[in-house]
């Protein structure tokens, strides 16, 4: 891995990200804002399952495909 390559976001993991999860809070984020979360095969569950209880998870994609240009702007 270099200093470029997007890790998971769950706490103390290092592995490399492979998904990302689009969410927003509707009490604080206009609707179409998306704040993002990197996740790792072995994590995009348990994170998913951590924002779908909430009502914040909005959208689960590769990243590759989040960073290709057909992708929607976003919001970290």
């Amino acid at each position: 891995m270099t200093d470029e390559t997007p890790i998971c976001s769950a706490k103390g993991c290092r592995a490399e990200a492979v998904w990302v999860l689009a969410w927003n809070n509707p009490k604080i984020h206009t609707p179409e804002r998306r704040k993002t979360w990197l996740a790792c095969e072995e994590h995009r569950e348990h994170l998913s399952q951590f924002l779908g209880v909430r009502g914040f998870l909005k959208d689960v994609v590769l990243l590759k495909e989040w960073e290709s240009e057909d992708s929607p702007p976003r919001d970290s």
